[in-house]
């Protein structure tokens, strides 16, 4: 068993802020928008606040901005 499985380990809610995140229901981790992979609170670092997403890497990030048609996609 890991930390994210188990009795304690539930996902956190969080409010994305520029630059920050509030905590509005503690947990251990986050969720991928992207990807489905889990995200440990403590390397969380990459977000969008207009969609309230977490991405697991600049590349789900990126790719996240292509599905919502703000940068153009890769040929």
């Amino acid at each position: 068993m890991n930390r994210f499985e188990g009795p304690g380990a539930r996902p956190a809610k969080i409010r994305y802020l520029d630059g920050d995140f509030q905590i509005l229901m503690p947990g251990s981790h986050v969720v991928c928008a992207v990807t489905g992979e889990i995200i440990p609170i403590e390397e969380l670092k990459y977000w969008s606040v207009a969609r309230q997403e977490a991405y697991v890497d600049v590349q789900a990030s990126v790719t996240a901005d292509q599905r919502a048609g703000i940068l153009p996609t890769q040929r």
